[in-house]
């Protein structure tokens, strides 16, 4: 739609609630487009998104089967063109100079909303620095959805993606995000699932969390309770199946960040035994009692200047 008949709309005085949909006066203006698709449910995708991915020039996706899966039950016939982790670098200059030439270029992810962990953040980033319009047609994100009924604190979360696989790694990982004041959100795999959680209660202490499985599917399903709890749950069960959104509660004091937990721990050593001082300062903050004991005894070592 151009400016000229935007401006039309505002100087008739027009409702904007009941003017036609800007997609249905013509072609789209160009520019890139980033898309949410439905992380399951096809009645969760927009009118405005289906009506995108009706007149875009290009619809770039993850993987092209599970984009034409989608396409067909909307009955839309475009060209489709993969865009991943492996060949993005090499198609990207091709897509930059469909947008230099002004098509319409949808981007969309195999479910949810793009850029959130998949490379398309870096197409709009070039986009964006060749002076290119970008523009968001939002819709599905299973990190918020999970987020939104998890029953844990919203005001300030941390989107964290997958944790490594390997065990070493991950703790480290989890260690670095431990005293963060925040509502933690993970993607993870349903074979590593009860590693991830057996790793994530030894390494943040006894936090609340929730498992949301398969959401908007028929199977849908979220388990909640303290991270020891799930994880045996899930090690007695079994592997799961299907899509899997973590969500791991904040600390349950107030330390937010590591100078305060040193801090905490030096003041506890004043009046009790290492091993009492890092038990007190655990059931304050919700940490492991043996990470805060590791942590004295580096700060004794520090102190003697080993």
């Amino acid at each position: 739609m151009n400016a000229e008949a935007n401006d039309d709309d505002v100087a008739s005085g027009a409702d904007p609630s009941e003017a036609p949909l800007p997609s249905k006066r013509g072609p789209m203006a160009p520019g890139l487009y980033v898309v949410a698709t439905p992380i399951g449910n096809l009645g969760d995708l927009s009118p405005r998104a289906g009506e995108l991915l009706r007149k875009a020039d290009l619809v770039l996706c993850e993987d092209t089967r599970v984009t034409m899966r989608l396409m067909q039950h909307l009955g839309i016939r475009r060209r489709l063109m993969a865009y991943n982790d492996h060949n993005a670098p090499m198609v990207r200059p091709i897509v930059m100079e469909k947008l230099r030439a002004s098509e319409c270029v949808a981007l969309v992810s195999d479910a949810g909303t793009p850029c959130i962990s998949d490379p398309g953040f870096k197409l709009v980033r070039e986009a964006a620095d060749a002076g290119i319009a970008v523009r968001a047609v939002p819709g599905a994100s299973a990190v918020l959805a999970a987020l939104s009924i998890a029953g844990l604190p919203t005001d300030r979360f941390l989107f964290a993606g997958f944790l490594p696989p390997r065990q070493a790694a991950r703790r480290s990982t989890l260690t670095g995000l431990a005293a963060l004041d925040a509502t933690l959100v993970f993607l993870e795999s349903p074979g590593r699932l009860a590693d991830m959680l057996a790793d994530a209660a030894a390494t943040l202490g006894q936090r609340q969390a929730a498992v949301a499985r398969e959401l908007t599917k028929l199977f849908e399903e979220v388990r909640r309770g303290p991270l020891e709890e799930l994880a045996a749950h899930y090690a007695h069960e079994g592997q799961p199946k299907g899509e899997i959104t973590v969500v791991i509660g904040p600390p349950s004091g107030d330390v937010a960040t590591p100078a305060d937990l040193d801090q905490r721990l030096r003041d506890a050593l004043l009046e009790m035994r290492p091993r009492q001082a890092a038990a007190a300062v655990a059931s304050a903050t919700g940490l492991p009692v043996n990470r805060l004991y590791e942590r004295i005894l580096e700060l004794r070592r520090l102190d003697e200047g080993g």
